[in-house]
């Protein structure tokens, strides 16, 4: 069995930011998901810090980010009906997007490279805007190819954390 292929990797992007009536504070959510996303077909491989980040859209509430790496067998429509049953589990409802919400899981990135359907877009498509996944996502795979353009996890961060030229030129005055 030595020359087994490894399991694909998958990143998950784990989020919350409500309570949960048995897990509690979103931090607590988002310990009781990284202990659910593990099962037979499911190895959690690694998992950063929670970090709290400013919500986007028009919930005010403050959410608790992490990532997850993980190995499974899964394709990404399998992984991505998996985690869609965690979610609900923790109490989901789908309905009115960027809401406050219990729990959120996203497949960030996936080891196959890109896969895209309907239902789901690999990379994740906002991936490279957001601080929130960028930064747990660096503390655990910081040289990960981006695989559209190649540019590292730690790459990608830095350019979002980077001043824009806009930032210089207002604080010139």
């Amino acid at each position: 069995m030595s020359n087994a292929m490894p399991l694909p990797l998958y990143a998950i992007g784990l989020g919350s930011n409500r309570r949960h009536v048995r897990f509690g504070n979103p931090r607590a959510v988002l310990l009781a998901a990284l202990a659910a996303l593990e099962s037979d077909d499911i190895e959690a491989v690694d998992a950063s810090p929670i970090i709290a980040s400013d919500p986007l859209g028009p919930s005010r509430r403050r959410y608790a980010n992490a990532v997850a790496l993980v190995a499974s067998p899964l394709s990404p429509p399998e992984m991505l009906e998996r985690l869609q049953a965690i979610e609900a589990s923790f109490g989901r409802r789908t309905g009115q997007r960027w809401s406050a919400r219990t729990l959120d899981l996203d497949i960030l990135l996936w080891s196959g490279g890109t896969w895209s359907d309907g239902a789901l877009t690999i990379p994740h498509p906002a991936i490279e805007q957001r601080a929130f996944v960028l930064g747990p996502l660096r503390a655990i795979v910081p040289e990960w190819p981006h695989p559209l353009h190649g540019r590292s996890v730690r790459q990608l961060a830095a350019r979002l954390s980077r001043p824009k030229p806009v930032d210089r030129d207002a604080s010139a005055h």
